[in-house]
């Protein structure tokens, strides 16, 4: 994330969090991935603790299970309580310490201590406890959980994953009822959609009680190089000094797209987009038909009413109600910043993506209009 004279713009977006925050809200932040939300929330918090909040902030990306989860969020919580007498007692009985010598515990000592203690019949309660010594509080606290959905991708994948996502949710959701109207407000975030995930588990009530706020691309008056131009310099700046050449020429443009941006420098730059879809669509068939759905728009332009109805026939024998699978993947498309809507049908947001994708899969791909699907 950044901060200081790198953090701008994006004064909208603060005030109404810090609104809803101030009011007792829990919030929901979401937007495509490196659109800057963790920053927004960081930014949000210095704003907070420069008026008396404490701030608990924790990504639970690593998270494996629900006990980590609580391991982070108690360790990240850690650090507050020389000034939190009650939460140094909790803490300290749930590792078998003194309140006196919990103080003295460095934070890394303390998670592992924590984590060896908590376990799936404990980490309710004791996140219960956590929550309700922060709204006991004598100052508010806001918490700020980052990542939660990739940890729920994860979880998905698990043993009865379907229902520890919907046990861990309902539980999330319980714990902040409980103190309503209190401290602690909410804050969750992560760079693959929640809202998507649980439409498609059948279970968007469990966030119901969220108010999403849309983080949203830069304006052009605001993002006056966008980041893939930036990229593009800054690979034709050394792009001369490679073949020996004294300065660029209108033809390096063209070959530094071809052979950085798109060529194996440039995959660590966009080989996240393929790691990410991989954890927000859990299940082999909701992937291969987000696979399709890219391949398609990459060799066709769009994803058109023609190629979704191929699309609904190539997996109509392995999916139940495959129009509503397809439906689903393509809400995650466009809510994580692959595909925008158009007239013409689904089209890629981003050109170097496009082309990304093109380059994966044009020796392989056959249209799916071309196909004798049924044959």
């Amino acid at each position: 994330w950044v901060t200081g004279d790198n953090f701008f713009d994006r004064t909208d977006e603060l005030d109404q969090l810090e609104a809803l925050v101030r009011e007792g809200n829990h919030v929901l932040l979401t937007g495509q991935r490196r659109i800057g939300k963790t920053s927004v929330a960081r930014e949000l918090a210095a704003r907070l603790e420069r008026d008396q909040w404490k701030v608990i902030f924790t990504s639970i990306e690593g998270s494996r299970d629900e006990e980590d989860v609580i391991t982070s969020m108690a360790s990240a919580a850690h650090g507050l309580i020389p000034t939190w007498s009650r939460l140094a007692k909790q803490m300290s009985r749930w590792i078998g310490e003194q309140t006196g010598k919990i103080k003295e515990i460095g934070a890394r000592d303390f998670h592992v201590r924590l984590r060896a203690r908590t376990t799936k019949d404990t980490w309710r309660r004791q996140g219960h406890e956590l929550v309700t010594a922060c709204a006991d509080h004598s100052t508010p606290v806001l918490l700020v959980v980052d990542e939660l959905p990739i940890f729920l991708a994860k979880l998905l994948q698990r043993d009865h994953g379907t229902e520890r996502v919907d046990g861990f949710l309902t539980w999330l959701r319980e714990a902040f009822q409980l103190v309503e109207r209190r401290s602690p407000a909410l804050l969750v975030s992560g760079s693959i959609g929640l809202a998507p995930l649980v439409r498609r588990l059948r279970i968007p009530d469990r966030i119901n009680y969220l108010h999403t706020v849309r983080l949203g691309p830069w304006s052009r008056e605001v993002s006056v190089i966008p980041q893939h131009v930036q990229s593009l310099f800054a690979r034709l700046r050394h792009f001369p000094a490679t073949r020996a050449k004294g300065r660029v020429a209108i033809a390096d443009v063209d070959a530094a797209y071809r052979t950085e941006m798109l060529g194996p420098v440039g995959q660590a730059e966009l080989s996240h987009y393929w790691t990410r879809l991989r954890e927000a669509l859990a299940d082999e068939a909701s992937h291969e038909i987000a696979s399709t759905i890219l391949a398609e728009t990459a060799a066709t332009g769009a994803f058109a009413a023609g190629s979704r109805s191929a699309l609904e026939r190539l997996y109509s024998n392995r999916v139940d109600d495959v129009a509503a699978r397809i439906r689903d993947v393509l809400d995650i498309l466009v809510h994580d910043g692959y595909l925008e809507r158009s007239s013409e049908g689904h089209r890629f947001l981003s050109n170097w993506l496009k082309d990304w994708w093109s380059m994966r899969s044009r020796d392989c791909y056959v249209a799916l209009e071309r196909r004798r699907i049924g044959y």
